[in-house]
């Protein structure tokens, strides 16, 4: 067993979803009533999640990424950094995170062993923010993130995703903080779960968001494919990145799959093939066991997702992990 799949990808990059909670409600993610939260018993304990990434580590995952939900919202989080950090054939622990509650965990988590965080910041307004996210505040984001930088998570990379009507006037503003050392990714709204008519409606394209950067502050000069980016050198310093998961599709060099808070493998975020991981580990299942169910995860790998032809229903963007 290795980590190739059907169409010659190697699969090194797991995303595990820690909890399906959180301090937020991006009106991207989630339903305006939210969604309902699991029972705490139907979420996959921390060691549970340590014995999956040995077994994947077997085959040759070298990167974690920790998402929620929000993760910093589950308890004891460094812990489970820690325990990630130290397995054999594990390159980086990684985290996607709201940044709400950042400034409180960041230094625990730099000495647990956590590489970086990518942060989600979709305005720089602060009555937009409340709105986009209809809970939070923009103010504690920035302090997580000048936490984040204090504590050497770096690079921080920085998340938007732009929706028409909502924030697409923002965005070489925020483009522009990649002049501050900061690594801006702009990332096309994914049609999962309830979004219907709205995401038709509030769709931006990346090659329209790239034009929108362009006209303000110049022409982006190509650098590298950065995982599912396309990076560019944007004038007057930094970096600038766009996932166009919609309209320029990235799958042929997809090298992700994705766990679950309820312990569900999905090898294809747009995709609703699941494997059950959870039922398999509270049954006793060995390394072995465990190893061969991953490897099977790899080979059921879609080559695309088919999200341009069809919207999957099956779960919100808050219960997969992103």
């Amino acid at each position: 067993m290795d980590n190739l799949d059907r169409f010659g990808r190697r699969i090194t990059y797991l995303r595990i979803s820690v909890t399906d909670r959180c301090n937020f409600r991006c009106i991207y993610c989630m339903p305006p009533g939210g969604v309902p939260w699991r029972p705490h018993a139907e979420i996959l304990r921390y060691e549970e999640i340590v014995r999956l990434v040995r077994a994947a580590a077997t085959l040759g995952i070298r990167k974690v990424r920790l998402t929620g939900g929000e993760p910093l919202v589950r308890k004891g989080l460094p812990d489970l950094v820690r325990e990630l950090s130290r397995i054999p054939g594990i390159e980086e622990v990684v985290m996607t995170t709201n940044g709400a509650l950042l400034s409180e965990h960041a230094e625990a988590l730099a000495r647990a062993g956590l590489s970086r965080v990518n942060v989600s910041l979709d305005t720089l307004r602060p009555e937009r923010f409340r709105e986009i996210t209809r809970l939070g505040r923009l103010k504690d984001v920035w302090e997580g993130i000048r936490a984040a930088r204090e504590v050497g998570l770096v690079p921080i990379k920085l998340n938007a995703v732009i929706l028409r009507g909502v924030n697409e006037d923002e965005v070489a503003e925020l483009a522009a903080l990649a002049r501050q050392g900061f690594s801006v990714r702009f990332i096309e709204w994914m049609p999962l779960g309830s979004v219907g008519e709205d995401f038709r409606r509030r769709f931006v394209p990346g090659g329209e968001i790239r034009a929108r950067v362009e006209e303000r502050l110049g022409p982006l000069v190509p650098l590298r494919r950065e995982g599912p980016a396309r990076v560019f050198a944007l004038p007057g310093g930094g970096e600038v990145g766009f996932i166009t998961a919609i309209s320029a599709p990235f799958c042929s060099s997809c090298n992700r799959m994705r766990v679950t808070a309820d312990g569900k493998l999905r090898p294809c975020l747009l995709s609703p093939v699941e494997l059950d991981l959870k039922g398999a580990l509270r049954a006793g299942a060995s390394q072995g066991e465990l190893v061969r169910l991953l490897a099977e995860g790899i080979k059921r790998k879609p080559f695309s997702h088919g999200a341009t032809e069809a919207v999957p229903h099956d779960r919100e963007m808050s219960e997969i992990g992103g």
